[in-house]
């Protein structure tokens, strides 16, 4: 008796899973959301597992996920078939994910400010800093903190900021007196 055994090939599967993902992608291209949602269904898990990897935070990876989907049917008509359509959805992700980082370290909120500039203090000195730090444009309290708390460089904060360094400086020394001002008000008070 003469049995063969039938073992998958992993290559012939990738080249049919490629195939099929960049005829989904193509009938994006002609405003398929049924193909949108194959796609979908297809790759969610490497989408969302690789946005996860680089954010760390499974709701940020979330909106990654569903803004990689809505950059795919935007852009599926500028898609070059290759072979490699896996590797141009997940470029989109990481992209985007990086996008999403740069957007976080670029805004520091008050509250997050307040508890860095008042640690370490007495209740009365952190109701002053809260006061003064009132004071301060978004902009002001987001070079400060730079500077006085993550030790950042005036130049790094320019680029971090996308501003000139001339600015930077300025709104720093600026953002300084403000304080000084303030606290001496509620000093005199």
């Amino acid at each position: 008796m003469n049995s063969k055994i039938l073992v998958p090939n992993n290559e012939h599967n990738l080249l049919k899973k490629e195939f099929l993902l960049e005829k989904s992608i193509e009938n994006i291209a002609n405003s398929s959301k049924a193909a949108l949602t194959e796609l979908y269904e297809a790759t969610k898990s490497s989408v969302y597992g690789f946005a996860f990897s680089i954010l760390k935070n499974s709701s940020d990876a979330e909106d990654v996920l569903q803004e990689t989907y809505i950059k795919i049917y935007e852009n599926a008509a500028s898609y070059q078939a290759n072979g490699k359509a896996l590797a141009w959805i997940l470029t989109i992700t990481k992209n985007l994910a990086y996008m999403k980082l740069r957007k976080k370290k670029d805004t520091i909120d008050i509250e997050e400010a307040h508890d860095v500039l008042s640690k370490n203090n007495s209740h009365e000195d952190k109701i002053v800093l809260e006061t003064a730090f009132r004071c301060l444009s978004e902009q002001e309290r987001n070079i400060l903190i730079l500077h006085a708390n993550s030790g950042f460089k005036h130049r790094e904060i320019a680029k971090v900021l996308k501003l000139p360094l001339s600015t930077v400086l300025s709104k720093y020394h600026r953002a300084i007196k403000k304080m000084k001002l303030m606290i001496n008000k509620e000093d005199m008070i």
